[in-house]
């Protein structure tokens, strides 16, 4: 991308000489530049802009709608004295800027200001003297400061319309915008050298920082009375200086959202779904576990489903004294595959076999009562089986023989190894040592005694099998509109549907397509009003599962939507009445943010939390914007990191870097974020993390808050995580386990 540049040379005419010293906005330009970002008015006074280094804060001007980063840079004119010169970058191919001198009544007729344009490339190496013309480190970190300032005032009417309560955020992201705007490498590396300052580290108290490292670098070069009290003005004229009231602000503001907490830094969200009303104790063991947060999805469930959610969270928040809070994420735009038609109530039951295929491992099989709910938390069986007959149930003891003919005539038995009191009565595990299908109206009976007498039970409750789609590299898929057209074609191409007319009015021949959180890769073929044609081109060796309810991602193709669905709408009544907190799935500019402050004004919803779930590459873009826009409700506000939908949207490659920026920006805006998704999934799924997990969620403390999803060992899961952030805490902090060294009493 090629963007304009205007550099402004001062020229000092006098009359025994002239003398020209130039300042090359250029040289403070990073290739990183936020575009659509802020704007500023045309036709300023350059000089009444800036004197000595002293910002006048009434900019007056026609406001323009070219979005620009400025750029300020100190230089030394004809009497060994700083100037301040401010540039201008403009994002457009074609148009540069032109700063002129418009006052005909100065006093300071000997200097001309000039501005001209430049072009510049993308490519750094072009400026490899980036700021090495411009006097020593003190006079570097002093126009970085001026531009922080500068980048201030020009959007002081931007930052009067946030609300109070959020303006010291506000103004401090401002002033991080600004420093990433210039290349600052080479002053990094200075300050490194003589160990006064980290630029890496002071999002959240920008100025604070600047200032405390000029100061310090006047202290060692013994800096003259003159600029010290110039140093002292400018700290009061801008209020942002004290770091600790900063950092003070960033902790309010996570605790205004989320809560505080006492014997860690980080959060624990988990979602949960119908399983929570399933089983009578699991929101209370996860309480237990460290749960600090609970996360309903919109797009599970109907209101009766979230409403008892909510009322066993509360009820055993209050019995538990544990504080929990609810965050309630509106379904928005997502694409997903429709649901296929249900295959056949039947279920396998598999021991676990070795490479010989003798059995190693007898299945696991939770027998109990029909509607007695899911098996205790504790207990981990491969198959759960409910069966009518509550005769059956209290004649069985431990070493019982259950047997039964499955789904195919073979004849296959129960051992029953361990009972269990449960709410509803009691339930038994079983040992299964063949493989068999066990469907709806089977028969078990066994005898007890010498007397042989029987008694027999029948299973009910089977749930039907999910059917899906097995797709390979070089496969066609359909996805129709029409869900009764949804079995193979003459030709065997298999289908799946998507309900979502969005997809169908977005897509165009040539671009790709992803599934189920990209498992699947594909490149569109054609398109028609009610189908769509993908060519397979990626997939697993042995082919890949594509099921219902499974995410479709088209990264390329432009979705047209408002930032809210009708559906999201209707769901927001529910959550502003029963929810803490409420996310916005999907979105990504500042339209989005005005539709939903236009929403939560109209229902006075003040006090609901709001989290912006960035999960597009657009919303990556407009970031800082979109937190500026959302500043302007006084409710708390936060970040989450989606990182399923965003890492195919972005690219796999470039996660690292993405998480790192959003974590950087959110810092600086004082604004809490959420680590979300797949963190510790081996463990919530298998019940083993893997190392990078374990890696990935030490990284994550520096969120205010770490997302699990559900799974099978979801308890195993919260517990290790738990240990994870109070071990990182530093008020518990665990010290590496290094042998100390000791010098020997003997010199040899």
């Amino acid at each position: 991308m090629m963007c304009a540049v205007a550099s402004l040379n001062i020229a000092t005419n006098n009359a025994s000489n002239y003398a020209t010293y130039t300042t090359e906005a250029s040289s403070f330009v990073s290739p990183n530049l936020h575009d659509k970002l802020l704007y500023l008015s045309r036709g300023i006074d350059a000089k009444r802009l800036v004197s000595r280094r002293k910002i006048v804060p009434n900019l007056r001007g026609r406001k323009g709608a070219l979005p620009l980063t400025f750029i300020a840079s100190a230089i030394r004119n004809g009497n060994e004295e700083h100037e301040v010169i401010v540039g201008a970058t403009a994002f457009s191919d074609d148009q540069s800027l032109a700063i002129s001198d418009n006052s005909s009544n100065t006093s300071d007729s000997d200097k001309e200001i000039v501005a001209s344009s430049l072009y510049l490339s993308e490519d750094r190496s072009q400026h490899a003297h980036i700021l090495s013309n411009h006097g020593n480190l003190l006079d570097k970190l002093k126009a970085v400061r001026m531009h922080a300032l500068a980048m201030e005032q020009w959007n002081a009417s931007l930052l009067k319309l946030c609300h109070t309560r959020h303006v010291v955020s506000a103004v401090n992201l401002i002033h991080y915008l600004a420093l990433t705007s210039l290349d600052v490498n080479q002053i990094k590396d200075d300050l490194s050298s003589v160990g006064l300052l980290n630029l890496e580290t002071i999002n959240p108290y920008v100025i604070a920082s600047l200032s405390a490292g000029i100061q310090m670098l006047e202290d060692v070069t013994s800096t003259s009375s003159d600029d010290s009290d110039e140093i002292a003005s400018e700290k009061s004229f801008n209020k942002y200086t004290d770091r600790s009231m900063m950092t003070n602000k960033a902790n309010f503001n996570r605790d205004y959202l989320i809560g505080p907490l006492q014997d860690k830094k980080t959060h624990i969200m988990v979602t949960v779904g119908e399983e929570a009303i399933a089983n009578e104790t699991f929101i209370g063991d996860i309480l237990k576990k460290g749960t600090t947060i609970i996360r309903i999805n919109c797009a599970h469930g109907d209101p009766s489903v979230w409403s008892e959610i909510i009322r066993r969270v509360k009820m055993n928040s209050q019995v538990l004294e544990k504080p929990c809070r609810i965050l309630m994420d509106l379904a928005g735009p997502k694409l997903r595959t429709g649901r296929m038609t249900a295959g056949p109530p039947v279920m396998k039951i598999s021991p676990k076999k070795n490479a010989c295929g003798n059995v190693i491992n007898p299945a696991q099989v939770w027998v109990a009562q029909k509607g007695a709910g899911p098996p205790p938390a504790h207990v981990s069986p491969d198959v759960v089986i409910y069966v009518d007959g509550q005769d059956f149930l209290t004649k069985l003891e431990v070493g019982d023989t259950v047997r039964f003919s499955d789904a195919r005539g073979k004849q296959r038995l129960f051992k029953i190894s361990k009972k269990f009191h449960v709410f509803n009565g009691v339930g038994f595990m079983a040992d299964c040592t063949k493989t068999c299908y066990v469907q709806n109206g089977t028969k078990l009976l066994y005898a007890k005694g010498n007397k042989k007498r029987r008694s027999v039970g029948f299973v009910v409750d089977v749930p039907p099998v999910e059917s899906f789609v097995r797709l390979r590299e070089g496969d066609l898929l359909v996805i129709t509109r029409d869900s009764s057209n949804q079995q193979h074609d003459m030709f065997d191409t298999p289908r799946v549907t998507c309900s979502s007319g969005y997809l169908f009015d977005s897509v165009k021949p040539g671009e790709p397509i992803a599934f189920d959180d990209g498992k699947i890769w594909g490149v569109i073929k054609g398109t028609s009003m009610s189908e769509i044609v993908v060519s397979i081109t990626r997939a697993g060796p042995r082919g890949t599962k594509l099921g219902s309810e499974k995410s479709i991602n088209i990264p390329e193709s432009k979705i047209q939507y408002e930032g809210l669905t009708s559906k999201d709408i209707i769901d927001l009544d529910f959550v502003g009445t029963n929810a803490d907190i409420v996310g916005i799935s999907f979105v990504r500019n500042v339209d989005d943010i005005v539709l939903l402050r236009r929403e939560v004004k109209k229902r006075k919803l003040e006090k609901l939390g709001i989290v912006l779930k960035i999960e597009t590459k657009d919303a990556v873009k407009n970031l800082p914007v979109m937190i500026l826009e959302a500043m302007k409700l006084p409710n708390p506000l936060g970040v989450m990191i989606a990182r399923g939908d965003l890492a195919v949207e972005c690219g796999w490659e470039m996660m690292g870097d993405i998480q790192e920026q959003i974590l950087c920006i959110c810092s600086a805006a004082h604004v809490p974020v959420i680590w979300a998704t797949q963190v510790l999934e081996s463990l919530v799924k298998t019940g083993v993390p893997s190392r990078a997990e374990i890696t990935d969620v030490a990284c994550g403390t520096r969120a205010s808050c770490i997302m699990l999803n559900k799974g099978k060992h979801i308890l195993e899961a919260i517990t290790t995580l738990d240990i994870i952030l109070k071990s990182s805490s530093s008020s518990t902090k665990v010290k590496a386990q290094v042998k100390p060294l000791v010098l020997s009493n003997h010199l040899s």
